[in-house]
């Protein structure tokens, strides 16, 4: 299976223009701040971790077709669910069906401002030299995926060049089907527009990927 997911629609059309918003509008609607709440309250619980959380949400088949804080609501759903924490029956009936399911830690409300200060830190020690140096040309891996990725579509196959290196980080794609924090090294690889897009990128366009080593090979 290939999975299609966010990552993949930079660079894509039929979507329609970019509308800004006000700086500082955060909700749309009463019910979204309960959904930022429940998925933090969720996220704390250590049921799974932020990259299956990202693939829970950019995977749903539904994407495109959701708003922002319903994607998240779909995706805690679909978490819920797989660990029989809130089955599908139990959202339809709008009440508790069976027993609750025991979490490792219930973030209390005093423990939230300490809690979204801390993050989630990926930063890991470094077990082996970086393959690329900065100013080295590369090329993104070009095979499809076959499980959720942070590797933008339309960087596959495409020619960069190495603009920093960040050190070892947790791996996403490994993290993601819960196989571990498989640190590798991450680069910032930059690509201009002609070599994404070809002849009709804007001139002098460059875009910047956060790249973890497995991602990239030698030009």
């Amino acid at each position: 299976m290939t999975y299609s997911t966010r990552a993949d629609l930079g660079g894509q059309t039929g979507f329609g223009a970019v509308v800004p918003e006000p700086e500082g509008e955060l909700f749309h609607a009463s019910w979204e701040p309960q959904v930022l709440a429940m998925t933090l309250a969720m996220g704390a619980t250590r049921s799974w971790n932020i990259d299956m959380s990202r693939a829970a949400r950019e995977t749903l088949p539904t994407y495109l077709n959701l708003s922002y804080y319903q994607i998240w609501l779909a995706g805690i759903e679909k978490l819920m669910a797989e660990r029989g924490q809130v089955l599908p029956q139990e959202i339809e009936a709008g009440q508790m069906l069976y027993p609750p399911v025991p979490v490792a830690r219930v973030l209390a409300a005093g423990e939230v401002p300490a809690a979204l200060a801390l993050g989630s830190p990926t930063l890991r020690s470094q077990a082996a030299p970086p393959r690329f140096a900065v100013g080295q040309r590369v090329r993104a891996q070009a095979r499809p995926a076959s499980h959720h990725t942070r590797l933008p579509g339309y960087a596959r196959g495409k020619f960069g060049v190495i603009a920093r290196l960040h050190g070892c980080h947790v791996f996403a794609d490994p993290h993601a089907q819960g196989l571990g924090e498989a640190p590798e090294h991450l680069y910032t690889v930059v690509f201009t527009g002609d070599e994404l897009w070809g002849a009709g990128a804007s001139p002098g366009l460059q875009v910047s990927v956060d790249a973890w080593q497995p991602y990239l090979e030698p030009a």
